[in-house]
């Protein structure tokens, strides 16, 4: 049988699928099934950069409400995680640590390198393998750069990098003016991997009551193009791990993502649509795949079809249809 083990963040998987972030990761009874059906790794559900603070704002200002507080009191503050959200998380950590084999990487929704940045030691201590930075930076703010947006990555990088020996990788978004030169940057800053690329909250509009509703939740099929590209550009051009997220639902999307360099993919919406035991299925088709291409482990076939390896390197450059589709007919 095909070997499927690989390599991401220095980590040893057993194979490439990775449960992201999400409902699906949020407890150890999950988890454990998760694991149980074929699952490589886990992304624990994030803890979001503005729970972190709002629940450091309010023990501050209930501590300092009270008569004769203390200096140290201050200190506490910055340097001690308290109970209720911060803890349970912590706790999370230790019990997944405790039921897995596999992996497990704790995840950090954010938006700035703030005050949430000292929780990255207690992540490490609590036994993460690895940590997340899902970072969010919509470019709406037209008082700030685009060198401003991304400071902000490199910021955070920097911050936690100099606080853990654990792995981060980063999990970015699409919205950059050169993200090839980004991601480039990243790299030389020892980012140990990225994650290519989260999915933003999309807002739709209720035209019978005229509001703003939640648009579509989980991803589409198809969503997984876009990864699909810039893993294919930017592989053989950085040396950390790469991974492939957002709409990757079949077998197929999984060899592709790593045909073009992938060391992984992360799943969520087709885990949430069929189930953990759909994780078992993926695995088979691969494998059936593999022996049927006579690959014996994922390091023949991994960046075959790359840019700099495809027999059209161009093609992954292309943005205009007109081209390609000027004859293009409706059957």
């Amino acid at each position: 049988m095909p070997n499927l083990t690989t390599n991401y963040l220095g980590l040893d998987l057993k194979n490439p699928i990775i449960v992201a972030s999400s409902g699906l990761t949020d407890s150890v009874e999950k988890l454990v099934e998760l694991e149980e059906n074929g699952a490589g790794a886990v992304v624990l559900k994030s803890l979001f950069e503005e729970e972190i603070i709002m629940e450091m704002e309010e023990q501050m200002h209930a501590m300092t409400s009270r008569p004769y507080i203390y200096p140290e009191t201050f200190d506490y503050m910055q340097e001690e995680p308290h109970e209720d959200i911060l803890r349970k998380y912590l706790r999370l950590i230790e019990e997944a640590k405790a039921a897995l084999s596999i992996p497990v990487i704790a995840s950090i929704n954010c938006v700035s390198a703030e005050k949430w940045t000292y929780f990255s030691r207690e992540i490490e201590k609590a036994g993460a393998d690895a940590m997340e930075i899902n970072l969010f930076v919509l470019p709406t703010d037209m008082n700030r750069s685009g060198e401003e947006n991304e400071k902000i990555y490199f910021d955070v990088l920097k911050t936690v990098k100099d606080q853990v020996a654990i792995p981060v990788s980063l999990k970015i978004s699409p919205y950059h003016s050169n993200l090839a030169n980004m991601v480039k940057k990243l790299d030389d800053m020892d980012a140990d991997g990225i994650v290519m690329f989260n999915r933003f909250y999309s807002p739709d509009i209720d035209i019978h009551n005229l509001g703003i509703t939640n648009g579509q939740v989980l991803s589409h099929s198809d969503d997984y193009k876009n990864s699909l590209r810039w893993i294919g550009i930017m592989s053989d051009r950085v040396k950390c791990s790469l991974a492939g997220t957002t709409g990757i639902h079949t077998s197929e999307s999984i060899i592709k993502h790593i045909l073009v360099g992938a060391d992984a993919v992360q799943l969520a919406s087709v885990i949430y649509k069929n189930g953990p035991e759909y994780i078992d299925i993926l695995l088979k088709e691969v494998y059936s795949w593999m022996e049927d291409q006579g690959f014996e482990n994922i390091r023949d076939f991994k960046g075959k079809m790359c840019q700099s390896n495809a027999n059209d390197p161009a093609a992954y450059q292309r943005v205009q249809f007109m081209k390609h589709f000027r004859n293009f007919i409706m059957h």
